[in-house]
């Protein structure tokens, strides 16, 4: 189950190590982990498991992602894993993950 980003603890960010998620990227992996567990509580698991070693990464090597200023003219960066972006402020200390979407939704409708 959603442990890692299942809400704020005492109205505090969630933390892992250098980088905390928004309230939009929290809701954002709850709904990713309950719609994959529908099918396959496993399959969640383990797309929750690659989603928190990507952040890791990104904490340590922000500047590893892409710029895509087709999607938003934020200063944002994309990050993929599986079919899901992880979107981050590259320059935030804490790494801030702004969202984490399907790459099939219409991203920049969700980025204004």
């Amino acid at each position: 189950m959603l442990r890692s980003w299942s809400g704020a603890v005492n109205g505090e960010p969630d933390k892992m190590a250098d980088s905390f998620f928004s309230p939009e990227a929290r809701l954002d992996l709850l709904e990713i982990w309950e719609y994959i567990a529908q099918d396959n509580v496993d399959a969640a698991d383990r797309v929750e498991q690659e989603i928190q070693q990507a952040v890791s990464m990104l904490a340590d090597h922000p500047e590893s992602g892409h710029e895509r200023r087709d999607l938003t003219s934020k200063p944002v960066r994309f990050w993929p894993v599986y079919s899901y972006l992880i979107i981050y402020d590259p320059k935030a200390r804490p790494l801030e993950v702004i969202r984490v979407l399907n790459g099939y939704r219409d991203i920049a409708a969700l980025m204004r």
